[in-house]
């Protein structure tokens, strides 16, 4: 029997299946809050669900509970207080075992039908999450909305068609008749069954904590397995609002809620208790390269899905579009005060400058234009607050503190502080610009995560080919750019990066930025170099989640 939220989704798993195959522009949902399509009152009564949350326990039914656990700071210096439940993990292991034998028989296209549903209903909360995003992480309204919410539903939709589509493969049953000659043939019987690995945990990142947190939560669930989701500390309220719409559709359609459940801990000891338990099949993470490749290290009884710290490069040769390069430039690398994995880092400039369509441009001229551009683009105190957010952690703080020193490089464009009438206790800086040197690697060669850019001296282009791809290499990265009017010049970055393997974007000077990426069309890491092991989305990452156990007899 089909289940009915298979039925009712059908169409659009069929719309996402030729997405992932076709890979032009698809989206599910609306990235634009606009009440036209979430509804006249949506954008009110968003703000007053998430408003309901500040300063209460939120309750989410789940077993084992010891506590209540808040402490989010918000970095628009709002007051969160919320308190959420820390239970013991034994318990929430063992609820999501229990609850794992319910959701296999729900079959394939039952699992993905409820999927698309939570997705679904995920979206009619965009607003709430939209809130909950900004105010945890820092992000502007506009990037807070549309990565926090529609955007990150189309990566878990993403994640949930490829699920599918892995498993479809399967067939149920079969009859399997060898040939014996004279004799009667040999007939059997055989079952297939689709059945998941063991429960997952999915251990949030603190700056995109659904878009980074989706992907890996439904491509376990789609796949038949628990999961455990295990936010960053300072940003809960996202992971807690979007397990408790998911333990609701369970409930609604006859499946224990406690298959998916949410994991404060109150000491570090209990994620890495958690992470290494014998039940857990997979972990999926995104954050620093430290606990990143300790849970590689240690997590042997699992499969580990990292997206670690990466330098991100685009090599400047020449370009025919010099204001519009610039523009672009400009918006790359204020977007969320740089706090993006895949923001641009080193920007590798030839020692005698550029060819340009307005005349060459000296080395100098090229680190004194971009200068002039970030700062001239947030120079409007409205544009500015939109774009840059408000930055995340006092770590981040600290790393423009230095960069501003003079330390790490010659001080192209300080960075400033604005001040938000809205939240005046809200930290937002410019970006820093620096210029240095080839051979200054401990300063560009270390990801230094926020709002700062090193205009790298390079010999010639073929060096800083050669150097973009040897930071890949060593340091990985899930974005590379190169701007060039010479198709040798695009054929030697694009060989680089094959290498490499980094995803490479070419002359981007309109709408469209090296740190965006969109799901259904552009992969999110390769996999294949030391920035992720692991990419959003292809079919590795969906196929290791589950395994086929087959049963047979005569017939």
């Amino acid at each position: 029997m089909i289940h009915p939220l298979f039925e009712k989704h059908r169409a659009k798993l069929e719309a996402a299946l030729n997405a992932i195959h076709t890979r032009g522009y698809w989206a599910v949902y609306n990235e634009m809050p606009s009440p036209k399509t979430y509804g006249e009152t949506a954008p009110n009564d968003g703000k007053i669900a998430f408003e309901a949350h500040l300063g209460k326990k939120f309750d989410l039914g789940q077993p084992g509970i010891t506590d209540w656990l808040g402490g989010e700071q918000s970095p628009f210096g709002i007051d969160l207080n919320v308190q959420y439940p820390v239970c013991d993990i034994q318990a929430l292991l063992d609820a999501g075992q229990g609850a794992m034998a319910g959701w296999q028989a729900a079959g394939c296209q039952g699992r993905a039908g409820m999927c698309i549903e939570m997705l679904d209903r995920l979206n009619r909360q965009s607003f709430e999450i939209g809130h909950a995003v900004m105010m945890t992480t820092g992000q502007g309204w506009m990037m807070a909305f549309q990565a926090g919410a529609p955007h990150a539903q189309d990566r878990g939709l993403e994640a949930v068609t490829y699920a599918y589509r892995e498993q479809s493969f399967v067939p149920a049953e079969a009859i399997w008749e060898k040939p014996q000659g004279k004799n009667p043939p040999l007939v059997m019987k055989k079952h297939f069954e689709v059945v998941g690995r063991g429960v997952a945990v999915v251990v949030g990142c603190g700056t995109f904590p659904t878009w980074n947190t989706y992907p890996g939560l439904f491509a376990a669930l789609a796949t038949g397995n628990a999961v455990i989701v295990k936010p960053h500390g300072n940003a809960i309220l996202p992971a807690a609002i979007t397990v408790r719409t998911i333990r609701a559709v369970l409930s609604e359609n006859g499946i224990d809620p406690n298959l998916v459940s949410l994991c404060v801990p109150a000491k570090p000891e209990t994620t890495q208790a958690l992470v290494t338990h014998q039940a857990v099949k997979s972990v999926d993470f995104t954050g620093s390269s430290v606990f990143g490749h300790w849970l590689i290290d240690h997590c042997r009884q699992a499969q580990v899905y990292a997206e670690l710290a990466g330098v991100n490069s685009i090599v400047i040769d020449s370009t025919d579009a010099y204001k519009a390069m610039l523009r672009n430039l400009a918006f790359t690398l204020s977007l969320y005060s740089g706090q993006m994995c895949t923001t641009s880092q080193a920007l590798f400039v030839p020692a005698n400058g550029i060819d340009t369509e307005v005349g060459h441009k000296s080395f100098d001229e090229v680190c004194a234009d971009l200068a002039r551009a970030v700062d001239g683009f947030l120079a409007t105190p409205e544009v500015a607050l939109a774009v840059l957010g408000a930055v995340q952690s006092d770590a981040t703080l600290a790393r423009i503190k230095l960069a501003d020193s003079g330390e790490l490089g010659q001080v192209l464009l300080a960075s400033r502080k604005i001040n938000n009438p809205e939240f005046p206790k809200a930290e937002v800086r410019t970006p820093v610009l620096l210029a240095c040197g080839a051979a200054d690697e401990a300063a560009y060669m270390e990801e230094r995560f926020g709002p700062i850019t090193f205009v790298v001296k390079v010999t010639d282009t073929g060096a800083a080919i050669a150097l973009a791809e040897r930071v890949v290499a060593t340091h990985g990265a899930l974005t590379a750019g190169v701007y060039s009017t010479r198709a040798e010049v695009i054929d030697a970055m694009t060989a680089a990066t094959w290498r490499a393997k980094v995803a490479l974007s070419i002359n981007l000077t309109g709408a469209v930025f090296v740190n965006q990426s969109a799901a259904f069309s552009d992969y999110h890491g390769s996999g294949g170099n030391p920035a992720a092991n692991a990419s959003y989305c292809d079919s590795a990452f969906v196929a290791n989640r589950f395994r086929v156990i087959q049963r047979r007899y005569h017939v």
